[in-house]
């Protein structure tokens, strides 16, 4: 398929790169337990990186067939955006073994008719009807497959297709709210998609009841949503970037940041991982890194290039779409299980904050709206929320005490209930 274009590529002196997908999305949307809106969206193209000299290119082109004018014009644009740019070049990754990765594919989602899915939307809308009572609800239904390539002057040649769906529930019950999202590389049950309803009514009936409290320092246990979300303040400071250029808290890995029951892994080999991939936006294989073992921390997350820059080995985290040049991301970010059973805690426990995107990530400083919580006294829950969550990510990671041994899997992230000392205001 990308035959014409690596030949017209061989026949310039330029190091190469091209990055093709195509696939297809259906997406439904429900609002007040109906389905309003439904659409099927087809997407192609193609993304080409250059190496002129030690500089860098990238322009793409939408569509996978091109006749050969249009492809060696697109190849020619390309090169110019190298001769003018400011992005150094430091080479493209040489091939390597794609890692294997189980249940990344569903047969039924691709052969899915988009009459099939969308009788599976009007089945979820129906579902709501059924379990609603008081509340009101919306949602959404998305089913993906996609099939992408990267190709480079170095001899990479690698494809992989996979497959996706999305729901989520957003309730309303008086001036409380609840939510849900999960995504799936495979087929859920219908059961699935009633635990993730019944899952936002229960939360819009607590937030409903929901009332701020007088303030607490001390021990809290954050559920996998709260915790997820403090740790999303950390990250920015392990992405190889932000370590480049200065904007991170850490030189080097070995350094203590949190305490010896926490251990943090980005895995791309998470079998029906949401976020896994044999190899990754610069065929790189999918790898499996601990960021943070036993509390100190040890790698960062990197591309090729940044890689490169640092005097380190890739890690395989450079993520895109044909439309974007690679970036440093996430795979599967997962908390390992400890040995704590954190079911029965009572005191202080909060599920769900928002804000994170207002904290500074070297300062570690935060403040952050509880969006709900509860307070669980002798068996008797005690909802509230508009309370804020401060203090510094740094320290509260050291100051963990307490990991559970229940993983939940929230899209691409896994995580138990995790107890820390931090303070409600």
């Amino acid at each position: 398929m990308m035959d014409g274009l690596v030949a017209i590529l061989d026949g310039k002196n330029v190091e190469w790169e091209i990055y093709w997908e195509r696939g297809t999305v259906s997406s439904f949307r429900i609002e007040r337990e109906s389905l309003e809106r439904s659409q099927r969206k087809f997407y192609s193209g193609i993304g080409l990186r250059i190496g002129y000299g030690d500089k860098l290119g990238f322009s793409y082109i939408t569509g996978l067939n091109h006749d050969r004018k249009t492809l060696e014009d697109f190849v020619e644009r390309t090169i110019k955006l190298a001769r003018v740019s400011e992005v150094p070049f430091v080479g493209f990754p040489e091939p390597g073994k794609p890692a294997k990765v189980e249940n990344l594919y569903d047969r039924r989602i691709e052969e899915m008719s988009f009459e099939e899915a969308h009788s599976l939307a009007s089945d979820f809308a129906g579902l709501m009807v059924e379990l609603k009572g008081d509340a009101t609800l919306s949602g959404s239904l998305a089913f993906g497959v996609n099939a992408r390539g990267l190709l480079n002057s170095n001899g990479v040649e690698l494809e992989d297709r996979s497959t996706g769906m999305s729901v989520s529930v957003y309730a309303v019950l008086g001036t409380g709210t609840g939510s849900h999202y999960q995504s799936y590389r495979l087929l859920p049950p219908l059961g699935e998609l009633e635990k993730g309803i019944r899952e936002a009514l229960h939360d819009a009936e607590l937030s409903a009841r929901a009332k701020p409290i007088d303030g607490h320092s001390g021990e809290v246990l954050l559920e996998p949503g709260a915790f997820h979300s403090v740790l999303s303040i950390f990250l920015e400071n392990v992405f190889g970037d932000s370590v480049y250029f200065g904007r991170s808290r850490f030189s080097s890995p070995g350094e203590e940041v949190g305490s010896e029951c926490l251990t943090i892994l980005d895995d791309a080999t998470l079998p029906a991982g949401s976020g896994s991939y044999p190899f990754d936006g610069e065929g790189v294989p999918g790898q499996r890194t601990v960021l943070i073992e036993n509390g100190v921390l040890k790698s960062f997350l990197l591309d090729h290039t940044y890689a490169s820059f640092l005097g380190m080995e890739s890690t395989g985290n450079a993520v895109r779409d044909f439309r974007t040049k690679p970036r440093i991301g996430t795979s599967n970010l997962v908390v390992e299980q400890g040995k704590e059973s954190l079911e029965d805690f009572e005191g202080v426990v909060i599920k769900e904050v928002f804000g994170e995107h207002t904290a500074n990530p070297v300062s570690g400083d935060f403040s952050l709206t509880i969006g709900l919580g509860y307070v669980v006294e002798k068996g008797d829950v005690k909802p509230f929320r508009d309370n804020m969550l401060t203090g510094n990510v740094f320290e509260l990671l050291k100051s963990i005490t307490a990991v559970g041994r229940n993983p939940v899997r929230l899209g691409d992230f896994v995580s138990p209930r995790v107890l820390v000392v931090a303070r409600v205001v």
